[in-house]
């Protein structure tokens, strides 16, 4: 026996375009309203760190007196330190002890990194007037954290972004229409240079001032970008007031 034919289905609706008459020309779509621009930025970052390094040592011909001369001055130059902010994970410290002919030798470098330039010199001067020639201080060495130069790199590239967007406003006020939402927002270059990472540090000249040091290790970055936007007609005032 055959199976039962399956139940007929009923169309409740259907939507068909209407016909379009004959010798009736269908305009064609209105192409969408945009306005492209592109816009760049260019951006500097002062170094946000500087390392400082101390040297000093002792020979004596007994090896006790030796170490007890420099363990002196490097608790003298951690206090210092730590009373004007630095902390200690901030602060290295690396001892030699050898023998030297007769006598016992002990050496030591203290690298401090600050982050307050200000702070920096005022510890570098009270131990230049404390400890006087027992110990050397080199010139600092400037440089940017990595967290410095991501925050210099997302700047630039927001300032672009602004730029472009009043460009784009500019160009719709200048027609008479009204700037709309965003399409696109593509970053199409960016550039980096200056020295702005600690490996690249260059040692400067010591003739150079603090401020010099500074310009030099400053980082530079620009970015471009293309942007479009949708283009609003400005509204009829006579038609906003009814």
């Amino acid at each position: 026996m055959a199976p039962p034919a399956p139940p007929l289905s009923r169309i409740f609706a259907e939507l068909d375009p209407s016909p379009v008459p004959e010798g009736r020309v269908v305009p064609p779509a209105l192409p969408e309203r945009e306005v492209h621009v592109s816009g760049s930025a260019e951006l500097s970052a002062r170094p946000d760190r500087a390392r400082v390094s101390l040297r000093l040592g002792s020979r004596k011909e007994a090896a006790a007196a030796a170490r007890s001369s420099v363990s002196r001055r490097l608790q003298y130059i951690a206090h210092t330190a730590r009373l004007h902010g630095v902390p200690e994970e901030n602060m290295t410290v690396t001892e030699d002890f050898s023998r030297v002919e007769n006598t016992y030798q002990m050496e030591a470098e203290v690298c401090i990194i600050f982050s307050d330039f200000g702070k920096m010199q005022i510890v570098c001067n009270l131990l230049i007037e404390k400890l006087g020639t027992s110990v050397t201080i080199s010139p600092p060495h400037f440089y940017h954290t990595p967290e410095a130069i991501d925050t210099l790199r997302r700047q630039v590239c927001v300032t672009a972004v602004g730029n472009t967007r009043r460009k784009a406003q500019e160009v719709c006020r200048l027609f008479g229409q009204a700037l709309g939402k965003p399409l696109l927002i593509k970053e199409e270059e960016t550039k980096e240079w200056g020295s702005h990472t600690d490996s690249h540090l260059s040692h400067s000249a010591d003739s150079q001032t603090l401020q010099e040091r500074i310009q030099n290790a400053t980082a530079y970055a620009s970015c471009r970008v293309f942007a479009v936007f949708e283009i609003k007609a400005k509204e009829n005032r006579r038609h906003k007031l009814l």
